[in-house]
């Protein structure tokens, strides 16, 4: 068994990263399963399909199928860049924490090494960042067309 942060015997290679958004859980889901929110953290040019096995594809052509769906709570993914020999999963979830605050958080696992690890921890510190500055500008615009 290793000690090493991030490994984990079952799940390999993982990482997750977290943000509270000062919008209420169905806001944010919302958002994050609608098309500007999926271009955001899951790429260009895909519908997010809740089936089970249901496949998607990038603009960029990263791919995977739909895991599990639930509403207002958790989608999970298999996830595979182009460039990559292997996918991953992919976990986005939205849970309150306060009123009006939702928590969401972006959990990825079975990576091949420490150093994916890393490089994937930046990429979804990033989305993140962008998905709450997003849901928070959505939002306080009332919804309205840009």
């Amino acid at each position: 068994m290793s000690g090493q942060v991030g490994k984990t015997r079952d799940a390999g290679w993982q990482i997750g990263v977290s943000k509270t958004v000062a919008r209420p859980v169905d806001e944010v889901w919302d958002f994050v399963t609608s098309p500007a929110g999926v271009a955001i953290w899951l790429g260009d040019g895909v519908t997010l399909y809740e089936d089970k096995g249901a496949g998607y594809q990038t603009s960029t052509g990263t791919r995977g199928e739909t895991r599990s769906f639930r509403d207002l709570d958790r989608i999970r993914l298999t996830w595979q860049p182009p460039d990559w020999s292997h996918d991953t999963t992919l976990q986005l979830t939205v849970s309150p924490v306060a009123p009006g605050r939702a928590r969401l958080v972006i959990h990825q696992e079975r990576l091949a090494a420490a150093g994916e690890r890393e490089l994937q921890r930046k990429h979804w510190q990033a989305v993140i960042s962008r998905l709450a500055d997003a849901i928070t500008a959505d939002s306080s615009a009332d919804g309205s067309a840009g």
